[in-house]
């Protein structure tokens, strides 16, 4: 699995981001950290979709989905799509902070899993 290409991201500088632009640096790391999580599953598009999906109703919850999906795919099932997805569904932030902290692991060279 190809780790090289995911950022370091501090949380409390994203929940700044987050208040400061009044949520639109969400939509900005759903984007990356799935871009990041295709490449290191070794896909290499559809992120770009998949947030737009994120910001229209009902489809937003296929994109939650997806992200679970290829989040699960990328830490070996240690957390499950299902479970990441109601985490998504009842509190977002909650894997927020989940998600970034595993990617923060890969990208200092810690094992995902």
């Amino acid at each position: 699995m190809k780790t090289g290409h995911i950022k370091k991201r501090n949380l409390v500088m994203q929940v700044v981001l987050a208040i400061v632009t009044l949520g639109i640096y969400f939509i900005y790391w759903f984007y990356s950290t799935l871009k990041e999580l295709h490449i290191a599953n070794g896909k290499d598009e559809g992120a770009g979709m998949w947030t737009v999906f994120l910001i229209i109703p009902i489809l937003n919850y296929f994109a939650a989905w997806h992200y679970a999906s290829e989040f699960a795919a990328f830490n070996g099932d240690k957390y499950p799509a299902l479970l990441i997805f109601l985490a998504w569904i009842v509190f977002a932030p909650m894997v927020w902070i989940l998600v970034q902290i595993e990617l923060n692991k890969a990208a200092e060279g810690v094992a995902a899993s």
